[in-house]
């Protein structure tokens, strides 16, 4: 499979074409990744985490390492991994132990035990390019103390191995696909990646990079098994409707004429629309980033990419893995056992709200890092494109049900900013209390603007005699469940944030 992948060249998708690459738009990648972790979200690890390595040398590598690593890369001839977590220190990465030592050639010899470590061994290919996070002989300290080396299991310039084995495969939960290692590093020979004492920086180009892969990831595998359910919901025969026979040449009606099984499907279905088309919308927003001649808008694309990475990340895993066992659910017994797949789709999700920071930590990240972050011009900015659409949508009656609720909703974001501008800065434990609501209450929002916009586009589609007219007015009904039953939610998420943290915070801890 990954021999089919590497010649059908997909893994060099949106890679410089420099480097051999296709040099084609991120949207195009995120389409295509979303069906390939669809299919196997194991397996799409490994070209994933490639296109991670890649970028992060091609931002901070000096000429001599992109050309050695970059080709090989954009290929899918060698893959890439990250080595952040040490069993001793998982998010405060201030703690690694990992050491550096100069030689005398311009390279580092690296020493040092990385675990839970992605791809980390494997035969798929000839070389596997590890980033690692590593402290130089007498730096700081801290986060202000680490840097970053390439390490190659083979060394390129001559075909050795490197000092760099795999101490043991990680038994999981779900990914059982994907090679999750115990990494030693036993005076490996590495070269800096970026500037000294500059590691953090040039990881979070790969950070950011797999935050947003995984909160795809949330929502591909709600699609599998979404699509999965929804067959299963029209073959099995169950019981009768309540409102009155609907097969009656049939021992029973399937179990889709039951609203609360219509009520899970729509969660779903309503939920992986938006949910794309908010990845598409950040996937454009990323190439204008970095591609855009317009300075202003270049600022305005990173703004956004600042404020949603963790918001794509945190919600879309969440809501993905929920949705995915209410999609087990619909199979009944069956769905616990192996042979329907559901129980896979289950344990494969629930990684996705764990690796690449917590979802804890990015609500964390939200709310004490990029909400504040040049007075809040990122979030000052969605707010204008929001209420610009409102603005350009408030003479239409027809899109109404889509412009009345997104309304409401901003406006539930909007007080929540306020309160947390107004109370987090006197007591943090506001802002930490009201991290995880505040991220789904801003989720919520953008999801409900990205029905407002498919809404529209929709409507005017009907409007002009689309030949497809049941593809728009099913996005329609879609769309409308969306703003009746789900968007709604924004106001207990407010609820809560405006609660403060005295209940949260009052228990003594030894009473837990």
């Amino acid at each position: 499979a990954y021999e089919l992948l590497v010649e059908s060249g997909w893994p060099g998708l949106i890679t410089d074409v420099e480097f051999g690459g296709q040099g084609l738009p991120r949207v195009l990648n995120a389409a295509f990744t979303e069906y390939m972790v669809s299919a196997n979200m194991a397996f799409a690890l490994y070209p994933g985490l490639s296109l991670g390595a890649y970028e992060a040398i091609a931002l901070h590598g000096t000429d001599e390492q992109k050309q050695v690593y970059l080709p090989k890369l954009s290929s899918g001839a060698w893959t890439g991994t990250m080595n952040l977590t040490e069993p001793h220190c998982g998010t405060d990465l201030g703690l690694l132990r990992s050491k550096a030592v100069p030689g005398d050639d311009g390279s580092y010899r690296i020493t040092g035990t990385k675990i839970f470590i992605s791809a980390g061994e494997h035969d798929l290919t000839d070389n596997i390019v590890h980033l690692v996070l590593a402290r130089i002989e007498g730096a700081p300290e801290g986060t202000k103390g680490i840097s970053l080396f390439i390490v190659p299991k083979i060394l390129p310039e001559n075909g050795e191995a490197n000092g760099v084995s795999c101490g043991s495969i990680e038994k999981k939960m779900g990914i059982h696909g994907n090679a999750t290692c115990v990494m030693n590093y036993e005076g490996a020979q590495g070269w800096l990646l970026g500037e000294e004492n500059g590691g953090l920086k040039a990881m979070f180009t790969f950070m950011n990079e797999a935050r947003l892969a995984v909160g795809l990831q949330g929502l591909a595998v709600s699609e599998v098994a979404y699509q999965n359910a929804a067959a299963y919901a029209r073959e099995r025969l169950q019981g009768r409707s309540i409102s009155g026979v609907k097969e009656p040449d049939r021992a029973a009606d399937p179990i889709i004429v039951h609203p609360d099984i219509r009520r899970i499907l729509m969660n779903g279905r309503a939920f992986n629309e938006a949910a794309r088309a908010l990845i598409m919308w950040t996937s454009l927003k990323a190439s204008l980033a970095i591609y855009s001649e317009d300075e202003k808008e270049r600022q305005r694309a990173s703004d956004h990419m600042a404020l949603i990475t963790p918001v794509i990340k945190g919600v879309l895993t969440d809501t993905g893995f929920a949705n995915t066992v209410a999609a087990q659910q619909i199979f009944g017994g069956s769905g616990y056992i192996v042979e329907t797949g559901m129980e896979q789709f289950v344990r494969d999700a629930r990684i996705a709200m764990i690796y690449e920071g917590t979802n804890g930590i990015q609500a964390l990240d939200l709310v004490g890092r990029k909400l504040p972050h040049k007075g809040g011009r990122a979030m000052m900015g969605l707010f204008g494109e929001i209420d610009g659409f409102l603005r350009g949508n408030e003479d239409n009656e027809a899109l109404s049900p889509f412009t009345g609720p997104l309304k409401a909703a901003r406006d539930d974001l909007e007080k929540a900013t306020g309160w947390l501008m107004s109370n987090a800065l006197a007591k943090p434990d506001n802002a930490g209390a009201a991290s995880t609501d505040y991220m789904h209450l801003t989720g919520l929002v953008i999801l409900g603007f990205m029905w407002g916009l498919m809404a529209k586009t929709a409507q005017d589609k009907l409007n002009e005699g689309a030949e497809d007219k049941a593809y728009f007015e099913n996005k329609l009904i879609t769309g409308r469940y969306f703003m009746q039953r789900i968007l709604p939610e924004t106001g207990a998420h407010l609820a809560r944030i405006s609660a403060g943290a005295r209940s949260m915070m009052a228990l003594p801890a030894d009473a837990f």
